[in-house]
């Protein structure tokens, strides 16, 4: 087979492996959907098995019942397994890509996005790690797949080279950093909507609809607010270093560090952005409700600076030029404002007692 085969084969291999981890998320997302609906403690039930003899029994002989895990804990188990299996053939996608182009795997915005999803799923295995952190796997995944499709239907690109000005080694540093910062922010901003649904109408005590059942089993609030102010302290440095990197290549390509083009400028917006989140956090300026709104803020400034800047199709990051997402990222904004307002209702609830 020649090369121009042997490359195309790898790129068809890397269009399945998306297709793979798309499916094994999905998958993942139906069993852990179901672990969130019908558990709501982790137990241990007795086996019925034969039991087993304790060696440091003080009756020599006594057969002794070993406890195992609850059908409802083996089932979550299950769906967080399918999870890491989705996310290496993620990863598979991208290396075979980067094999088939002789190239850093991320030179366009199906390239990017898909990097991203996989330092998301990632940064959730890290923070997620513990039992009583799993149910938020669900919320994880939804956005994640959300991405994936986006990126898949409307943002594919075929294997190819990249364009003259993105030949360099900083493509592999300046992306990667980003999509790394990019993807703890994804964890960050499903932290803060949990948040702000916990502490709204939804989230009050003794609530018997389903809607509060299914709050009542999110971790409390005090739990998601260290969770989403701890994941926003570790990605805003790595953001901001992605960012250094992208200006001091883009002094390398284009002779100058700044040019203020409509992608420099959304990047800088994220940065200035949770700049304002950590020191109004800090200085006591807002509380663990106001550390919320302006994460969700946050959501809002990346999804433009990744999809509102493209539908200018001006500036010199041309390869990420499209105009078909208008309406889904509107639908997107809208929806975070919506949360923002549940979120805030009542007003005199702005500070929250979560002082974490």
């Amino acid at each position: 087979m020649n090369v121009v085969g042997t490359r195309e084969s790898l790129a068809l291999y890397s269009d399945w492996a998306y297709t793979s981890a798309v499916a094994g998320l999905t998958l993942a997302l139906l069993l852990l959907s179901a672990t969130f609906a019908i558990a709501r403690t982790r137990t241990l039930e007795k086996s019925t098995a034969p039991g087993v003899v304790a060696r440091d029994s003080a009756s020599p002989g006594v057969v002794v019942e070993m406890p195992r895990r609850s059908r409802t804990e083996r089932l979550e188990r299950a769906g967080i397994a399918v999870v890491f299996v989705s996310a290496v053939l993620l990863l598979m996608c991208i290396v075979l890509r980067g094999l088939a182009t002789s190239r850093a795997p991320w030179g366009n915005m199906y390239e990017f996005i898909n990097l991203t999803c996989f330092c998301g799923l990632v940064a959730a295995a890290v923070v997620l790690r513990r039992p009583q952190y799993r149910s938020l796997w669900v919320f994880v995944l939804v956005p994640v797949l959300i991405l994936l499709t986006v990126s898949g239907k409307w943002l594919y690109s075929h294997a190819a080279p990249v364009m003259p000005a993105l030949q360099s080694y900083w493509l592999p540093i300046h992306v990667s950093v980003v999509s790394l910062g990019s993807g703890v922010f994804l964890v960050a901003g499903v932290a803060s909507i949990l948040f702000l649904v916990k502490m709204s109408r939804l989230g009050q005590p003794g609530r018997t609809d389903l809607a509060g059942r299914i709050v009542s089993k999110l971790p409390d609030a005090q739990t998601l607010d260290r969770i989403a102010y701890r994941t926003t302290i570790f990605a805003f440095p790595v953001f901001g270093f992605g960012v250094i990197f992208g200006a001091i290549w883009a002094e390398e390509a284009w002779g100058r560090y700044w040019g203020w083009d409509p992608k420099e400028n959304g990047a800088l917006i994220i940065v200035l952005w949770n700049v304002l989140i950590l020191h109004a956090r800090l200085g006591g300026l807002v509380q663990a409700r106001g550390l919320a709104v302006l994460v969700l803020g946050g959501n809002i400034v990346t999804a433009w600076s990744w999809f509102g800047v493209n539908q200018l199709s001006v500036g010199l990051h041309s390869y990420g030029f499209t105009d078909s997402a208008s309406f889904w990222l509107m639908v997107f904004v809208l929806s975070q404002i919506a949360i923002c307002a549940a979120g805030l209702v009542p007003p005199r609830r702005w500070k929250s007692g979560c002082n974490t």
